[in-house]
């Protein structure tokens, strides 16, 4: 099944409520968080507020949190409290990473690992059993609206292989430029979790603008 993941990075902050509302409404499986410091990337984007604000306004929707953050093992407690579901580190992030995937499962939370285009694959490769999810970004973190990079299919592939050949329920999600265009190849290397920014929050009709991420997928199944 593939689930679509908005990103509430591409929506607008000053009717903030209201972007929750319409992509939920508009059939979103989960919310994706981008948790920004202006170290780890340049931007700065919110906190943990912002995930509470999320699980006040729709308490049922899956809250995907992606710390793009330094020494993110500082912040873990806070984000949990905040009603994280998942909570996704940066391998590049992080000095004890499988420390730090263990922790975050410990508190009943998904532990999620990311790994940024120019980190290979085999930098998780011995931490993946310990991962609900591996996010590989298939564009460099810190900004939406950016062009997909296709060489990182080639990644996708090899890490669903470990999923596959381990007997692994860990979920491969993508996060950069996915579209209708680039979903449908993201999924045939091993994808299952698409985030959507600006493919969503860029268009009138979030319902309609979900729909057609999902489509794609779904007839590439066929």
């Amino acid at each position: 099944m593939a689930i679509i993941a908005p990103s509430l990075l591409a929506a607008s902050f000053g009717s903030f409520k209201e972007e929750i509302v319409s992509a939920v409404d508009g059939g979103a499986d989960w919310l994706h968080l981008d948790v920004m410091d202006g170290s780890f990337v340049p931007p700065i984007t919110f906190g943990a507020n912002i995930v509470e604000c999320c699980r006040s306004v729709s308490p049922k929707i899956f809250r995907d949190v992606h710390l793009m953050i330094d020494s993110p093992e500082k912040h873990i407690d806070s984000f949990v409290s905040a009603g994280a579901d998942l909570i996704t580190v940066h391998q590049e992030a992080t000095k004890h990473l499988h420390r730090l995937l263990g922790y975050i499962r410990s508190t009943g939370v998904k532990a999620g690992v990311a790994i940024n285009p120019g980190t290979t694959a085999a930098a998780i490769r011995d931490v993946i059993e310990l991962a609900d999810l591996v996010l590989v970004m298939t564009v460099n973190p810190g900004w939406g609206g950016q062009k997909f990079i296709p060489t990182t299919l080639s990644k996708i592939r090899e890490i669903h292989g470990w999923i596959k050949s381990g007997n692994l329920s860990t979920i491969i999600e993508v996060d950069g430029g996915i579209t209708s265009e680039t979903a449908p190849l993201c999924y045939e290397a091993g994808a299952s979790a698409f985030v959507a920014g600006t493919s969503v929050f860029g268009s009138k009709d979030r319902k309609e603008a979900i729909t057609k991420l999902r489509a794609s997928i779904t007839d590439k199944k066929s």
